[in-house]
Formats: structure tokens, sequence, C-alpha cells
């Protein structure tokens, strides 16, 4: 079934790149650049830029990201990330468990990455099969109970009455067509600087540091060099 799903969504996609040579689709520029900040740190000429394209219900997006906040730890300020919520069709409950994501967002941005890290610790609840007899409505209320543990108590009505507010659907179809702009159709899925990272450098610490060292040093070269013409 997975498989078939994923055979489906690949076909779609091609179909949109192909029609896209032809046909100029009117698309709505959201007011805002999607995706989630980490630790609200902002992005500046100077820092190094990280797109990540996770999937709450993602095993893969929940294995990548221990050495990613790792790495954005021992970074600090030198380093942003972004996180761009991207629904895989296959997985059935990932556009409502995005969608918690943009509703805590809006509510509390600094609990957004709680919710994410309580998605990733407790994944398997809302995999396909532990979900397969609950209603839609039973599976929304799960989602949004956790999402109330990420944000407090006193947002519970807020968390559940977002699953009805037409503006977080909104957003969270802007995160999976954004991704699809960049060209994503897995997760996770990196970008650095704007540059999509291959598939074997996704979850390994060092494979971090081997990517972003080198930037970091070319960075402080090319401070340098201005301070050196003046002085000479």
């Amino acid at each position: 079934m997975a498989l078939s799903a994923l055979f489906s969504f690949l076909i779609f996609f091609a179909l949109i790149n192909l029609s896209g040579r032809f046909v100029h689709a009117q698309v709505t520029i959201p007011a805002r650049f999607d995706g989630f900040l980490y630790k609200n740190r902002p992005a500046s000429i100077d820092s190094i830029m990280i797109e990540a394209f996770f999937d709450p219900v993602c095993p893969d997006s929940r294995d990548a990201w221990p050495p990613l906040k790792q790495a954005l730890d021992y970074y600090g300020h030198r380093v942003s990330l972004v996180v761009h919520p991207f629904a895989l069709p296959y997985h059935d409950n990932s556009f409502v468990s995005s969608r918690a994501l943009h509703i805590v967002n809006k509510l509390n941005p600094s609990a957004t990455y709680d919710l994410l890290e309580l998605f990733f610790s407790r994944q398997e609840e809302f995999y396909n099969q532990p979900t397969f007899n609950m209603s839609r409505a039973s599976t929304v209320s799960c989602i949004a109970n956790l999402a109330t543990e990420a944000i407090g108590i006193s947002y519970h009505s807020a968390v559940a009455s977002g699953f009805s507010d037409r503006e977080t659907d909104l957003m969270t179809r802007v995160s999976f067509k954004y991704g699809c702009s960049r060209g994503v159709f897995g997760t996770p899925s990196f970008f650095v600087n704007g540059f999509p990272l291959p598939d074997d450098s996704l979850a390994d610490y060092n494979k971090w540091r081997s990517i972003i060292d080198p930037l970091i040093t070319e960075q402080g070269i090319e401070r340098e060099e201005p301070f050196l013409h003046l002085v000479l």
C-alpha cells in the first residue's frame, strides 16, 4: 500500500513538473516565509542557513533530528535552522500532525519544537496500523491532546479549535507546496545555504561537522580579507 501511494505521488509530482514547462499556474504567495525557526535564531547574511523538511510521523526524520540538534547546539548563533513540515501522502496522519505544528506555532512559537520532539518520541502511536480502526475525529483528538502536552493545558481549547481553522489548513498546504517547489519528495531532506544535501549526509553528527566546519572557516577568511586590505 505504501509503495503504491509513493508511486502515485511520484507520478503526480512528475506531471506537475512537466506541466510547469507549458502552464504557469497562479500560486498564492504566503504572507511570511514558511517554516519554524529554531530557538528564534534569526538568519543573517553571515549565518549558515539549514532548511530541514521533516514529516512528524516519519521514522527517518525522527532519527535525523538528534545529530542535527547536536550540531546546532555546538555552532550556536553561527548556524540557523528552519524546519518545514512536509506531509508525506503515504503516512495517514502526517497532514494532521503537520497541522498541529502550525497550530502550536501560531499560539506559542516557543513550544513548536517541543511538540516536534514529542511526535518523534511517540510517533509509533500515529503510524498507519495503530490508527487504522480509529475515526478521523478520534485521531485528531489524540493529536490535539499531544499538542496540549507540549504547549500547556491552558491552550487545550485553542489547540482543538485550531483544527477547524481554515488558516492552519492553508498553512499546512503551503508547507507541502513549498517543499514540492524545492524538489522535495521524501523526508528528511536538507538544504544548506539554499543547496540540497545528498541522502548520505543526513543522520550523522560528524557528517554535519564535515559540512559546516569548512563553511565556518571560509566565512572567517572572508571577514579577515577586508581588514587586511584596509591595513595594506
